[in-house]
């Protein structure tokens, strides 16, 4: 069973930070950065579970809710590296990677 505490941390930091920015900080970039993370989290999460079907993409719904996508996004890839344990060395590092460039460049 692969740690993904760490993971959930990240991802949980990076969400409230999101959902704490000032609308100018999101509509500057912020936002774009988050669901740009959130879209790759999700894409990771869904090729771990289904492996044979095209991933879905996340939509843009606006600056104000991107804090709450990542987050999702996140706990579905914790929960798929958890079903598939194998893929975790391979999955998670670059996972904790993105989300700390993102948080760094985000502020």
């Amino acid at each position: 069973m692969p740690d993904t505490a760490a993971l959930h941390t990240a991802v949980n930091r990076l969400a409230g930070r999101l959902r704490s920015l000032p609308q100018r900080r999101l509509q500057a970039g912020a936002a774009a950065q988050g669901l740009e993370l959130a879209r790759w989290l999700s894409h990771r999460a869904q090729r771990l579970e289904f492996p044979g079907r095209e991933p879905y993409e996340i939509p843009d719904d606006g600056v104000f809710v991107v804090g709450d996508q990542l987050a999702v996004a996140g706990h579905d890839l914790a929960e798929a590296l958890r079903a598939v344990p194998d893929r975790a060395p391979e999955v998670l590092p670059e996972a904790l990677e993105r989300l700390a460039r993102t948080a760094r460049e985000v502020g």
